[in-house]
């Protein structure tokens, strides 16, 4: 269960694809890739596109990603990111 998240996210364990998660519950089955111990847990989260158009109306136009004409200047980061907390769990 990876808890709070925002807004998709590719997990993997011990190097094993687990999918994607796009969707509360926020929940993916590991059954097949955890080990009793020493297991590698690696979650990608993709951020929300406006963040990184806010970030880039910050830097000077040769060093930006994005190319828009939606101007985005008084506009709020969105909160983004892995926000947990993540925890493994059974299920009966």
């Amino acid at each position: 269960d990876l808890g709070a998240l925002s807004c998709i996210a590719r997990v993997r364990l011990n190097g094993k694809d687990l999918g994607v998660v796009w969707t509360a519950p926020w929940r993916i089955e590991i059954t097949d890739a955890v080990l009793p111990e020493g297991n590698k847990l690696e979650i990608k989260v993709a951020n929300h596109w406006l963040n990184r158009i806010i970030g880039d109306e910050q830097l000077p136009p040769e060093q930006r990603f994005t190319q828009t004409n939606v101007e985005s200047k008084n506009s709020k980061l969105q909160p983004a990111g892995l926000l947990g907390p993540v925890r493994i769990m059974t299920i009966d």
